[in-house]
Formats: C-alpha cells, structure tokens, sequence
C-alpha cells in the first residue's frame, strides 16, 4: 500500500547551474527526506527534467499540507522558470478507458488495475459498441455505450469531454478505440490521453496490420504508447517492444504475438504515466523509469 506520507515531485525548466541544489535545498528546509530522485538535462533543448520522490519525516498525526508546500516551492519555481508538479504517492490517478471492438489491452488493463498492479482508479469505460459492457459489468465498472458516425463525432466528443469533467479525470488511455479524436479533443486533453499502435510507427498503418506485415515476411512485430496529438500517430512515444517472428507464422499467428505486446506496452506506458515518471519534452519524453 502506498504511503499517504510520501510524495512526487517532477519538473521541468530551462537547464542552469543550481537547479538539484535549489530542490533539494527546498525539502530539507521543510524537514523533507528525499526517498529517490532522477533528473536529466537535455542538451539539445538546453531544458532540465528532475522527478523527486520524498517523504514527510513529521510525527505528527496531521498530513502534510500540500497546497500549502506547492505555495511555498512557487517562488523556487518563478525564479527558475519552472513547470512544476507535486502529488501525493497515496493519491490514485482517475483513468478513463476508450476501446471499440478489439478487447486484450481493455481486459489486461482491468485485470492489472483489479490485483494492484496498476494503481489507479477507473470510474468508467466509454465505447463506441456494446460488445464490452459484460466484460465492464464483471469489474463493477460503469459501461458508457457511446456509439459514432461522421455526423454524430461532434455531440458523442461533446458527451465524452461531460463524462471526463463530471468524474474529474485525470487520464484517457485508448485500449484500441478505433477512432480518430478531433484536434478539439486532442487540445482539451493534452498531454493526458496514451494510444496503442501496433508496430513502430508510422508502418503498416490502416486496416489489417498483421496482414501487411505477413505480406511483408516481417521478423519482429511490436507496438508503441505515445501521447495522442492532433496529428494522428505522431504524440510523443512514452514506451515501445518487439517480439521476434518467422516465415512459419500466419496471420493470426502475427496477431496474437502483436496483442500480446501490445497489452504490456500499453500497461507499462499506463503504469509510468500515473506514476508521474514521464514528462514531456517537446515532441520526445523523458521517462524516468
């Protein structure tokens, strides 16, 4: 179980002499013990990215406060041009689940969360068929039907961004929902909504991947999380994986290899999201893992 007294740090500025010194500095002034701590300095982008993992080393019985330490870091921040965030380790991200009709990564999900692998929260999940409600249902888990045609995607977005404000969440992670998000979605949600695509992007896109790749003789199949954009495919990409294949495979063959690791980059990008170990870093990520 996580410890209410522990808590996550993670920033990002232009890079300079002192940063590490000046957090640091900042923890031990509030009696902060630091658990672990990651950073990196790009030198392309000439930014710097740190994650903090520390703990509240108070007897006290009352939690730390806080609003009031993200008040007090607020002038650490403005004097170093920081983005900054600071959550509780205790505290379990609210993740929305999107898929249409395809469902190993819908069910890996639910299982991973179900037995605490995966620590989150998952108020609902939304499709565009019905084909997962029983599935849904088996999870106690609320089972939104929100079916789409090219003249409905206005009003079933408009429903989607209701459902995403009325249960606060804090991440929408599509599990092969086979639909293209309008760049007035991408914009709402930005830099919070994770897609799985099968292979190494951008190839074999469109229908039948499998297929094509079989076509191909392909040796490795594999898939890829990345942050939904506005320009489809092309987010930042948090996590990747291959499996080896061979000319003694079929197609459905090439399928079952290609959900399997789809599955577990889709879970393990999930997994380094919610646990506050991926920033962004322009069209990259950094990934603190």
């Amino acid at each position: 179980m996580a410890n209410a007294d522990e808590y996550i740090l993670t920033l990002s500025c232009p890079d300079r002499p002192g940063i590490v010194h000046a957090v640091t500095g900042f923890l031990a002034e509030h009696n902060l013990n630091i658990v672990d701590s990651q950073q990196f300095g790009d030198p392309s982008t000439k930014k710097f990215f740190m994650r903090v993992h520390f703990a509240s080393t108070s007897t006290s019985d009352s939690p730390l406060d806080l609003s009031s330490l993200r008040n007090s870091f607020g002038a650490t921040a403005s004097e170093l041009s920081m983005d900054f965030s600071l959550s509780c380790v205790a505290d379990k991200p609210r993740v929305l689940i999107m898929v249409s009709k395809i469902g190993h990564c819908l069910n890996d999900l639910l299982f991973r969360q179900s037995i605490g692998q995966l620590k989150i929260d998952i108020p609902l999940i939304i499709s565009n068929h019905p084909d997962f409600a029983p599935l849904a249902a088996t999870y106690n888990i609320p089972f939104h039907h929100l079916p789409v045609t090219p003249t409905t995607k206005t009003l079933q977005e408009d429903a989607i961004l209701n459902l995403v404000s009325e249960h606060n969440i804090d991440l929408i992670v599509l599990a092969r929902y086979m639909q293209v998000l309008s760049p007035k979605l991408c914009e709402r949600m930005s830099g919070r909504i994770v897609n799985i695509h099968h292979s190494f992007l951008p190839s074999f896109k469109g229908a039948k991947p499998y297929h094509q790749a079989y076509e191909r003789g392909v040796k490795i199949v594999g898939a890829t999380a990345h942050f939904v954009t506005s320009e489809l495919d092309e987010g930042p990409i948090i996590e990747q994986d291959v499996v080896r294949v061979d000319h003694a495979m079929s197609p459905k063959d090439l399928t079952t290899e290609g959900s399997n690791v789809e599955s577990k980059v889709l879970a393990t990008a999930v997994k380094w999201v919610t646990e506050k170990r991926v920033l962004l870093n322009g069209h990259k990520t950094i990934v603190f893992n």
